[in-house]
């Protein structure tokens, strides 16, 4: 993902006024199942996975017994049992392993397939209306931090509607061999909207303005929960 395409200020207004298209496949993707695993994240995280039910999405963290941060996260409940864990790319294989140490006696079994998922996000005032034409799923129709499973472009697709902009928009993540499939004909619909891709610089600015947390930035493994902002985490 490079910092920019056009120019972080074009890319920026893009995203706040009409849409903008991120590869993010560099985020990682840990899988978590098993009879115990829903057991095993509720003893991994302050928020209450129980809540979440097929398919749906929750913001969380891994945190220490002091409360301060291993990283921020998304949990994807997949099934019964059966969960994904999105966490930040320069944090995949730490996570991972303090995962793994964790494990206990856990009926649960993990995999790091950060390898195997692309993820895309198209963000914006024009997102649902650039995406649902290419998918089955009813997008408006799902709420914040809902999903389903889909398809764009004959490949399966897993839409979240997510994001790291402040804006409505949606998260696409796909085990397609041919995930360019699904990028260049999301940039084709988009195309009479004026979507543009987006690099790294505006996706940070966007999220300095929408107030969103970094790791490593903003958030590190000294940072309390509660000094970031987060106690409703708890």
């Amino acid at each position: 993902m490079p910092v920019e395409f056009k120019g972080i200020i074009d890319e920026h207004m893009a995203v706040r006024k009409k849409a903008g298209l991120f590869d993010v496949s560099h985020m990682g993707e840990i899988s978590v199942k098993g009879p115990e695993a829903l057991k095993f994240l509720q003893y991994l995280t302050p928020n209450d996975v129980s809540r979440l039910f097929p398919v749906k999405a929750q913001y969380t963290a891994l945190t220490t017994v002091k409360g301060t941060f291993v990283d921020d996260l998304l949990i994807y409940c997949l099934g019964e049992n059966d969960y994904v864990l999105v966490v930040n790319a320069a944090n995949t294989e730490k996570d991972y392993e303090w995962i793994l140490s964790h494990k206990g006696k856990f009926n649960v079994r993990m995999e790091n397939e950060s390898d195997c998922y692309t993820q895309m996000a198209l963000q914006g005032p024009k997102a649902l209306k650039i995406l649902q034409p290419l998918t089955e799923l009813r997008l408006e129709e799902m709420k914040m931090f809902g999903a389903g499973w889909g398809s764009i472009a004959g490949e399966k697709v897993l839409i979240s509607r997510t994001g790291y902009t402040g804006e409505d928009g949606f998260e696409i993540y796909t085990l397609s061999l041919k995930p360019e499939r699904i990028y260049n004909l999301i940039l084709k619909s988009g195309k009479s909207f004026e979507l543009l891709p987006i690099g790294l610089g505006a996706r940070d600015t966007l999220r300095l303005e929408a107030t969103l947390l970094l790791y490593g930035n903003d958030i590190d493994d000294t940072t309390t929960v509660l000094e970031a902002g987060l106690g409703w985490l708890v």
